[in-house]
């Protein structure tokens, strides 16, 4: 997936610089066969059906050569968002939404390993409090969006507002909204808010990426059952886990239809192959560094006053005994 060809080093001579370049094009040139498969920039007409989980765009690799092209993306990643927090001009939020045992904490957790805590926030959204209860439904969500020159990351998000509250309607009715605002269109009226919330976001300098860890329902029965039998996954299995996967054809509608229609250039949805874990980090982190890397980030260039403010701390430093 990704090969070396680090960025070039300011000061670098320009034809190392040209030779980093076109490392970086077919660096590019190459990932895009494992992203572009799984990009959905067009929700009309999606299908999940159309997706496999088990999808592995032909590659054939061992955990070991997985973990190493994986080392190289995060390695570009890290180089990526020190630029992007001293550049403090853009902010990238990384979304995503899946079934339980999908392996959401695992993809954030291998594809971000590199990146400095400094410049990367992580929020999980779990049930609503009952302050969170008394406001708007994208209000806790908004309150955590990165800031300029940071990565934000949703370990789940306000799709869930169209998802899990879509399926238990016991949880609509918990959010105590006024009659009139209870109706038969009240999922496509919330689809529209997120999409015209994402088209506002990116206008401001939000880079959005969702993505989907799309696991099959007998892959997820396989990690069940793996943590029921090693006491050190005991602690991350729940038996809500099980009632919702009675619930799995609802699921995939509600996520078909927030795909459909909250899908578009600008905020792309990715439905990313979750059966293999080693494929779905790696397409996770194709995808990031193929969207920043095109954001042609830079550190920032000091001006003259600086310039000279540096000299005289080299002077100073110089002068020390």
């Amino acid at each position: 997936m990704i090969d070396a060809g680090e960025r070039t080093k300011q000061g670098a001579a320009p034809s190392t610089k040209r030779s980093c370049a076109v490392a970086r094009r077919e660096i590019l040139d190459r990932i895009q066969k494992y992203v572009d498969p799984f990009r959905i920039r067009k929700g009309k007409g999606f299908r999940l059906k159309g997706f496999d989980p088990g999808d592995t765009c032909g590659l054939q690799l061992g955990k070991g050569e997985a973990a190493e092209l994986l080392a190289r993306g995060t390695q570009w990643l890290a180089e990526e968002q020190d630029m992007l927090y001293a550049q403090d001009r853009w902010s990238l939020l990384l979304v995503f939404q899946a079934m339980d045992a999908a392996g959401k904490d695992g993809t954030i957790k291998h594809v971000m390993s590199g990146v400095n805590p400094q410049g990367c926030q992580v929020f999980s959204f779990k049930q609503p409090s009952r302050e969170d209860l008394d406001h708007d439904f994208m209000w806790r969500y908004v309150k955590c969006l990165p800031e300029r020159g940071r990565i934000g990351i949703f370990n789940r998000s306000y799709y869930e507002e169209v998802l899990v509250v879509r399926v238990h309607d016991e949880i609509l009715k918990r959010q105590r909204l006024p009659p009139q605002s209870v109706s038969k269109r009240i999922w496509d009226q919330r689809l529209a808010d997120i999409a015209h919330f994402e088209s506002y976001l990116t206008r401001q300098g939000t880079i959005i990426l969702k993505f989907f860890l799309h696991v099959s329902r007998a892959e997820q029965k396989k990690r069940f059952v793996q943590r029921l039998e090693r006491p050190q996954k005991h602690w991350k299995f729940s038996s809500a886990d099980i009632r919702e996967r009675g619930f799995w054809a609802d699921y995939m509608d509600a996520f078909e239809e927030a795909i459909r229609a909250t899908a578009t250039q600008h905020a792309p949805w990715f439905v990313v192959p979750a059966d293999n874990k080693w494929f779905t980090r790696l397409v996770v982190a194709a995808a990031i560094v193929e969207a920043v890397e095109k954001l042609e980030l830079s550190y920032p260039v000091i001006d003259a006053a600086k310039k000279k403010e540096l000299a005289a701390a080299r002077a100073a430093l110089a002068r020390e005994k």
